[in-house]
């Protein structure tokens, strides 16, 4: 059997995790939700999971009416057929 140490990614190091604590995050997971760590730069921007929710939201929105395939514009299909 492997020791903890010995399952770890190499580009992890022991010391990145002095600060963890067991079971911080239990009572989210156990609801079904969730949880993501934010950096501290977007933390400032997106102070409440509601904010971080309605964003992520409404991205997804814009993504849905973007992800269509588009045609080239008349002036762009007519340079392309100039040039080939």
């Amino acid at each position: 059997m492997k020791k903890a140490n010995d399952q770890m990614r190499s580009e992890y190091k022991r010391s990145d995790f002095a600060r963890l604590e067991r079971g911080k995050f239990y009572a989210e997971v156990a609801k079904g939700t969730t949880v993501v760590l934010l950096s501290a730069k977007n933390a400032k921007a997106f102070p409440t999971s509601q904010a971080v929710n309605d964003a992520l939201a409404g991205l997804l929105t814009v993504g849905k009416q973007t992800s269509r395939i588009t045609r080239r514009s008349a002036r762009t299909r007519a340079r392309t057929a100039r040039a080939g």
